[in-house]
């Protein structure tokens, strides 16, 4: 069931049912006291339940299993490393319009006289009960504009008023696509004579008629309505009239909302150093099944890829290509496209749940469009028949991991047990591989392969760090420019070169702050400032959402001597529109691209040279690929090296080398800018260098004395709750229950730098298990106290979130 109940359900079938169904069809199921789901089949079994009667189906939802042996396996994978139920891992791998759940629906009772009886409330739903047969619970709530709605409808039940039953509704609708034909009487030549003297009258239709015939000479495949009455330029009204007198006939094909047409070009062939790595990937594969792929920025990696997917949708087996971010898909559909057409399907959460919907069951069924899945994080869950080869790009990132809801499980890891499970490889690629990886390699248990050449001779680009703590003593500093950025960027704009530069903020700046008194504005519901957003004229909050007008004055004392601390992107580039007022600046951040197209509007842009000066955040850092960009400027890279995170330098090095990347892809050397106030820190003096095996050297050597992964493994506990002393209580008596297993690996209970997000106080616990400790063992001894802490009943209402490999 698609709830966090870690348990399966008995229901009561009849025997013709019984040998009906099958492990992974779709039933709908009452549950609760009126409540209908969709559950999954998991087993057909004859032993009753002892401590409740099993109820009866509500009705079978399809002809043939939605899920496949193997990806029910992964599931339950999921579910018991990641620490969470089947049912979420449900609720998150499904397109939510498989997902039917019923909808109240209120009817009126037509013997119901006692009208000056009801209540204002109750004589408002009574009197939209007169006008429609029913109406639902969510139409209620809008004309009463209450959410409280519930004591209302049961005193209006207990009146004989209304009555309330469950419905449930089919939500996936296929896409039907108009099409035209000649009615089967006309068909022949010796008609056609006939039919044009018919419609001598009416020129419209005889012109209609005849673009008919001409568009049928053209092609031989079935005729869109749409076109036919576009390319003749007449209207709906002269094709109805045709339809009316036999003449055409209209049917419906469903079509799928997403297409990419055919291919359009070749593979390109590869260099001599690709070629190289291709077969020592290859290679690898003869000793193990995960090759991890060290090849720096620029030096080709997807057109290896691409040659490792022919090979493999040759042999009729299906490719998985996970990308970290939505933003990545938009650059590679394109090259993909060009490539492999229509073998193409994207997945990921810009697309609407039909779409995916589509994915899903082309998937499913082996289809032709469904031989390369390109997709983010949750393609790894998907209904894969013969998956031949899993590639992640970028497998370092960050965003490969789920945080919330749960499962908080990593796309990277979870490809690998996909992989074991379909008995197939994995390539994992990256100019920065994570630690772990890496660590991976060189105990044997991933093979490595290394290009460090870009593509075509291409050098890679020229590193330099600006001291802006010097540039602002020497007063060479405009707004947050230094001198040296600031001629570059001239001399690139000057030689019609695009620039990028790159700020991991978004937002105009990160708080306002009163000159007189020192108050900066709080968000009411979490315990961070507001960030100004001056192009909305808006202070915002980024945990929550909460959003107000920026403050003409201080709430505090009243003063107008408010200023902006910190900048984001929103204030770099209303500082370039100021020192570049005749060239086009683009943003490219959460904000800016919020729609479906987003990001691809503002990255095309981009590649077509409509935008000079590109600001960004970490979007702008993963594989994208811009020949005519030949500077980045990275405005400050000191406040990614000062996070508070075990892996910050590893993020900060990985960060910083993945942007200077996107410099000088094509033949003319790339330059690269670092405004720092410490320009001798070690990770940045390793970027300058691109000295990737001294920073793994000097992190591993740190992880391995204040035990952190690679060499201990992370569960991180997190209570939520809205009373601050109750929590404080509920997190002591977990921490000490804890505390007598695992001693001095415990870490906690402590608050997070944010310790409060919509108005749910914050408590964690860090567990660090050592390398020769059990893992399992130690997540059944966590499962035993959270269940004794469940059992406490003040501490019921404490929301409990367990993370397994938490970073």
């Amino acid at each position: 069931m698609p709830i966090p109940l870690e348990r399966q359900f008995t229901y009561c079938i009849t025997e013709e049912e019984a040998h009906f169904l099958k492990k992974g069809m779709r039933v709908a199921v009452p549950f609760g006291k009126s409540k209908i789901y969709t559950g999954i089949v998991y087993q057909v079994h004859e032993n009753e339940p002892q401590a409740y009667e099993a109820k009866d189906i509500y009705q079978i939802l399809d002809d043939a299993p939605v899920l496949t042996e193997t990806q029910l396996k992964h599931w339950e994978w999921l579910a018991n490393y990641y620490m969470c139920s089947l049912g979420e891992v449900l609720r998150a791998a499904f397109p939510s319009v498989f997902l039917l759940e019923s909808e109240t629906i209120v009817l009126a009772n037509p013997d119901f006289s006692d009208v000056e009886t009801l209540s204002a409330d109750a004589y408002l739903i009574y009197e939209a009960l007169q006008r429609h047969s029913q109406i639902t619970i969510s139409q209620v709530v809008n004309i009463l504009s209450k959410k409280n709605i519930f004591p209302i409808l049961k005193g209006m039940i207990d009146m004989e008023a209304i009555s309330l039953k469950e419905e449930i509704y089919e939500q996936y609708q296929p896409k039907m696509v108009a099409y035209i034909r000649l009615a089967k009487q006309w068909e022949d030549k010796e008609k056609l004579q006939e039919l044009l003297g018919l419609l001598s009258r009416s020129e419209k239709q005889r012109t209609l008629v005849m673009h008919y015939f001409m568009l049928k000479a053209k092609e031989s495949s079935p005729i869109k309505k749409k076109d036919l009455l576009t390319s003749s330029g007449i209207s709906t009204s002269v094709c109805k009239g045709l339809e009316n007198k036999g003449v055409f006939e209209v049917y419906e094909l469903q079509t799928d909302r997403v297409s990419f047409g055919e291919a359009s070009q070749s593979i390109p062939e590869l260099s001599n150093e690709q070629q190289t790595a291709f077969k020592e990937i290859k290679a690898t594969f003869s000793q193990t099944d995960v090759c991890l792929f060290h090849g720096v920025t620029g030096s080709g990696k997807t057109e290896i890829y691409a040659h490792l997917i022919q090979e493999v949708i040759n042999k009729g087996e299906q490719v998985l290509f996970l990308v970290p971010e939505i933003a990545l898909t938009t650059q590679l559909i394109i090259r993909l496209q060009r490539f492999f057409g229509d073998d193409l399907s994207v997945y990921h959460s810009k697309y609407s749940q039909n779409e995916r919907a589509e994915v899903w069951n082309h998937i499913l069924k082996g289809s032709d469009k469904a031989k390369i899945i390109l997709g983010t994080r949750s393609a790894t869950l998907l209904p894969f028949q013969n998956l031949g080869l899993i590639i992640v790009d970028e497998e370092h990132e960050s965003s490969y991991k789920q945080f919330d809801p749960a499962p908080r499980y990593n796309a990277r890891d979870a490809a690998i047990v996909l992989a074991k499970l379909h008995k197939t490889q994995v390539v994992l690629g990256s100019a920065t591989p994570s630690l772990e990886s890496f660590y991976n390699t060189k105990n044997g248990k991933y093979g490595l392969v290394n290009l460090d050449r870009r593509f075509g001779q291409v050098q890679m680009p020229k590193i330099h760090l600006v001291d802006i703590k010097e540039k602002h003593k020497k007063k060479r500093m405009t707004g947050h420019f230094s001198d040296t950025l600031l001629t570059a960027i001239k001399e690139a704009l000057e030689l019609k070169e695009q620039v990028i530069l790159f700020q991991n903020r978004r937002g105009f700046a990160p708080l306002i702050e009163c000159g007189t008194c020192g108050v900066t504005p709080q968000c009411p519901n979490c315990d961070v400032s507001l960030t100004e957003h001056k192009y909305k004229h808006e202070l915002r909050c980024h945990y929550c959402g909460y959003h107000r007008a920026i403050p003409l004055q201080c709430d505090a004392c009243g003063s107008a001597e408010l200023s902006s601390k910190g900048f984001g992107t929103e204030q770099i580039e209303q500082e370039l529109l100021n020192l570049f007022p005749d060239k086009n600046i683009g943003r490219l951040d959460l904000d800016t691209t919020r729609g479906k197209y987003g990001y691809a509007k503002i990255i095309d842009a981009f590649q077509h040279g409509e935008i000079d000066i590109l600001v960004g955040t970490q979007m702008l850092s993963k594989g994208l690929d811009f020949s005519n960009v030949t500077l980045v400027g990275v405005l400050n890279a000191d406040n990614m090296l000062n996070f508070p995170d075990f892996r910050a330098h590893e993020r900060s090095f990985q960060m910083l080398t993945q942007v200077s990347g996107r410099a000088g892809r094509s033949q003319k050397q790339g330059q690269v800018l670092i405004q720092t106030f410490n320009p001798y820190h070690q990770i940045l003096q390793q970027v300058t260098t691109n000295s990737y095996e001294q920073m793994y050297h000097e992190q591993i050597t740190d992880r391995r004395n204040f035990y952190y992964p690679p060499y201990f493994r992370l569960i991180q506990i997190t209570l939520k709750h809205k009373d601050f002393n109750l929590l404080n209580e509920g997190s002591e008596w977990l921490g000490k229950s804890l505390k007598n297993s695992f001693g001095k690996n415990l870490l906690g209970p402590t608050a997070p730098s944010v310790a409060r997000v919509r108005n749910l106080y914050i408590k964690q616990i860090m567990i660090k298990i050592p390398p020769k400790q059990s893992v399992p063992a130690t997540k059944d001894y966590i499962k035993k106290v959270r269940t004794m802490f469940e059992s406490i009943g003040r501490y019921r209402a404490i929301r409990m979130n367990i993370d397994v490999d938490a970073y």
